[in-house]
């Protein structure tokens, strides 16, 4: 497991999207500030730092260690479109498609609630975060989990999750629940991140 020391400083340096945590307005606010005093200093950077940059928000992003990151693109790349590849592996991990429900809070938090067999992927229990799913595929907390304090006010909690569920996802709240619809679809703008500066890092 990826373990995570100051998600504050990460943060600043890769932008508040790697973390559930620093993306609030008080953080923009003092990440704004902090860039206004360090402004005049030297601009730009090599191409090295870019894709560094890049590779480590994907990284952080969906809570990979390095050796699963370079996995992931090693497999990709082989793929006719080596970015959408890599965005579809991902985002169809058993985590995060629990986390991209709304079946947990934060990404961390589905890596948990898997790892302890909390979850099923087609009425069969799993412990492994990185178990990929694939369309037809359907992910729910385990019945015997539901009335548990973590799951228990789920619904209530949903209302005022601000998160948007993705369009090849849908959701049965009531038996938290989830069904893989379709492949997600990659866009370096509605993921925020640019996965082919990521393929020139590993390229090196």
């Amino acid at each position: 497991m990826l373990i995570i020391k100051s998600k504050y400083k990460i943060a600043k340096r890769l932008g508040a999207g790697v973390f559930d945590q620093t993306q609030t307005q008080k953080f923009a606010l003092s990440d704004a500030r902090a860039k206004d005093r360090k402004r005049g200093g030297r601009r730009g950077g090599s191409d090295f730092g870019r894709q560094l940059l890049e590779k480590q928000r994907v990284r952080f992003t969906y809570g990979l260690l390095e050796r699963q990151l370079s996995n992931y693109v090693r497999k990709a790349t082989h793929a006719k479109n080596p970015s959408a590849e890599l965005f579809s592996m991902l985002e169809t991990r058993a985590d995060n498609v629990l986390y991209r429900a709304g079946l947990a809070g934060t990404r961390r938090a589905a890596r948990q609630a898997v790892s302890h067999g909390h979850v099923t992927i087609n009425g069969r229990r799993i412990t492994t975060p990185s178990h990929p799913l694939s369309p037809g595929d359907k992910i729910a907390v385990r019945e015997s989990m539901r009335g548990s304090p973590l799951y228990a006010s789920l619904s209530d909690r949903k209302a005022e999750d601000t998160r948007t569920v993705p369009a090849w996802l849908s959701v049965d709240m009531s038996l938290l629940s989830a069904a893989v619809e379709s492949q997600p679809a990659y866009t370096s703008t509605e993921s925020g991140l640019d996965f082919t500066t990521v393929f020139e890092f590993y390229s090196r």
